[in-house]
C-alpha cells in the first residue's frame, strides 16, 4: 500500500490517495478504513491496480485487466444532502465522470440511466455508490468507479464492453485520467453544496443514453416501444410507450440495445 500526498489540483478530491496493488474491491477496503477509529479525510481516494471482486450494481461482476483500467474509490461526505435527494449525488459523479473524458472522446459519451458510462453502444464503465446513513443525513459515501481504459480484450460475458484504447487506439496514463476525474468530481459536488441541484439535473437529463429517442424497452415479460422523457429528481426513470407516460425504478426496466 501507497500512500501519496499532493498530486492532484483540486482543494480535496484526491489530495490524499491511496495506491494498492491487489484488492476484493476498493469500495470495502475504504468502508473498512472508515471502520476503524482514525478519521479518514474528505476526499480520500483508494486506487487498485487489480481488483479480484470488484462489482456494479445489483452484486454484477467487474471485469478488468490488471494495471490496465482505472478502479477506485473516493470518500465524500455529503451531510448537506437529505437522504431524498441522494440521487443528485450518482448524477453529480456521472456527469463528473464525462466532463473528464469529454476532451478526447467527444460527444458519443452517454450517460445510461442510472450510472453506467456509454460511448456508443458500448459500456465504458459503471459507478457503485454506498451511502453509509446517520440518521436521517449521509454520513459518508463511498464511490466506487471502474473505467476500461487500457484493456484491448474482454471476456463473453462482457460482450458490450469498449475501452479508451479500443476506441482512439493508443495507451493512456492512469494516473493523468484520474487527476482529471478528480478534478471533476469536486466541481460537480462543489455545485451541489452550493445548492445548484437544477443545474447538475439538467446536464445530467442533456446527457442521457436514449434521451427523446424510440427504443425498445423490457418491463418483466413485456416489450414495448418507447422513449425517455425525464428522470424523477429521487431518480426514477420516466418512459412514454405513446400512449402513457409511467416511471421506472433501477431493475424494473431493462434497455434491449442489442
Amino acid at each position: 500500500m501507497t500512500l501519496q500526498n499532493n498530486i492532484f489540483s483540486g482543494l480535496f478530491v484526491g489530495q490524499n490517495l491511496i495506491t494498492i496493488q491487489h484488492v476484493d474491491s476498493t469500495n470495502n477496503f475504504l468502508k473498512d478504513l472508515l471502520s476503524n477509529s482514525k478519521p479518514v479525510s474528505e476526499g480520500t481516494v483508494i486506487m487498485a491496480d487489480s481488483q479480484y471482486a470488484g462489482r456494479g450494481q445489483q452484486q454484477n461482476r467487474w471485469h478488468s485487466e490488471p494495471g490496465k483500467n482505472l478502479t477506485f474509490s473516493i470518500l465524500l461526505k455529503p451531510v448537506f444532502l437529505p437522504v431524498q435527494q441522494q440521487f443528485d449525488l450518482t448524477r453529480a459523479i456521472s456527469l463528473a465522470i464525462i466532463n473528464a473524458l469529454e476532451p478526447f472522446l467527444g460527444s458519443k459519451l452517454k450517460i445510461k440511466w442510472p450510472n453506467d458510462i456509454y460511448y456508443g453502444d458500448g459500456k465504458l464503465g459503471g459507478i457503485l455508490i454506498e451511502n453509509l446513513l446517520q440518521g436521517s443525513l449521509i454520513k459518508n459515501s463511498v464511490i466506487g468507479i471502474g473505467l476500461n481504459i487500457n484493456q484491448e480484450h474482454f471476456p463473453p460475458e462482457a460482450a458490450n464492453a469498449v475501452s479508451v484504447k479500443q476506441i482512439l487506439h493508443r495507451d493512456y496514463d492512469l494516473k493523468l485520467i484520474l487527476s482529471e476525474i478528480c478534478k471533476n468530481v469536486e466541481i460537480a459536488y462543489l455545485q451541489l453544496r452550493s445548492g445548484h441541484y437544477d443545474v447538475v439535473r439538467k446536464a445530467y437529463l442533456s446527457r442521457l443514453y436514449w434521451l427523446n429517442e424510440v427504443k425498445i424497452f423490457k418491463v418483466k415479460d413485456r416489450l414495448f416501444e418507447g422513449k425517455i422523457v425525464a428522470v424523477r429528481d429521487h431518480g426514477p426513470l420516466v418512459v412514454d410507450d405513446g400512449h402513457t407516460t409511467s416511471e421506472y425504478n433501477q431493475k424494473e426496466i431493462e434497455f434491449l440495445n442489442k
